[in-house]
């Protein structure tokens, strides 16, 4: 299966595997950066070069040699379940992708249909029941995941618990996995532990948050999307990114880990 979804510097650095909604763009950014000492003129989802991505058939055997040698060092950045899927739904269902289209093609056409969501206008003005749509696509999501109907889990709501545990299974060995929400802090970490082409600092670099703008704004606390059923619906989910990362599940306004990740634990349950 090899390596899905791991990026690593050409100079081979820092080893990175991407989670999803996690600080990808800014982190991708970051890892170009230290190598070239200039950002990609564009998405760097869309590099072909300049970075080695997985995906790229030229840069598996690299990676893979990399990853069972450790030579560098490897982390990961994990974010609040609630945040994140969020994100997920304003991002990938309301919102328009950079090709002017909603995500997937026929997704967006089939939730209204079978699970009486609404979306808003094309261009994310329109007002609509944001709670009541959150709530119905949430359920989307759990069908999705545990049952793989109307359709296989994406990428961006799947677990992170999921995406991590292919690096382990596979031989990989995490040294770092840190907090979008304390970002400055876990991605300091990752470059003092690394040595990188181009100094960079963190505080003066601009957020690459490639979503922004894709879909309407959140118009209300995140702990309002979520009652009962609907946390239920999380831990079902997401259980195990709770209790691996630390977050509140109880909760949801609070958005912060309520302890740093023991990554001993992370490597013992997600590497069977």
């Amino acid at each position: 299966m090899g390596f899905p979804g791991t990026w690593m510097t050409e100079s081979e650095s820092v080893v990175y595997r991407v989670v999803p909604k996690c600080a990808c763009s800014t982190i991708g950014q970051i890892m170009f950066y230290t190598d070239h000492g200039r950002f990609f003129d564009g998405d760097i989802h869309d590099s072909t070069g300049g970075l080695h991505k997985w995906s790229q058939a030229e840069s598996q055997p690299l990676i893979e040699a990399n990853v069972y040698k450790h030579k560098s060092v490897t982390f990961t950045c994990v974010r609040n379940p609630y945040t994140r899927i969020l994100s997920s739904f304003f991002d990938k269902i309301c919102g328009i992708q950079r090709n002017g289209k909603r995500y997937r093609g026929n997704l967006v056409p089939l939730l209204i249909q079978k699970y009486g969501i609404e979306v808003g206008g094309p261009d994310g003005t329109e007002e609509f029941d944001q709670i009541k749509s959150f709530r119905r696509f949430l359920l989307f999501a759990r069908d999705t995941i545990r049952f793989k109907k109307p359709m296989d889990p994406d990428i961006h709501w799947s677990a992170m618990s999921g995406h991590i545990a292919t690096f382990i299974v596979n031989g990989g060995k995490y040294d770092q996995i840190f907090f979008t929400e304390k970002f400055n802090d876990g991605m300091q970490k990752v470059l003092n532990a690394m040595e990188p082409q181009h100094e960079i600092d963190l505080k003066t670099i601009p957020r690459f948050n490639e979503s922004e703008g894709h879909g309407p704004k959140r118009a209300h606390p995140v702990e309002d999307y979520f009652d009962d059923m609907s946390m239920h619906l999380m831990w079902e989910i997401y259980r195990k990114d709770f209790q691996l990362f630390k977050y509140d599940f109880d909760n949801p306004a609070n958005k912060l880990p309520k302890s740093e990740v023991d990554l001993k634990e992370v490597h013992r349950r997600l590497g069977d």
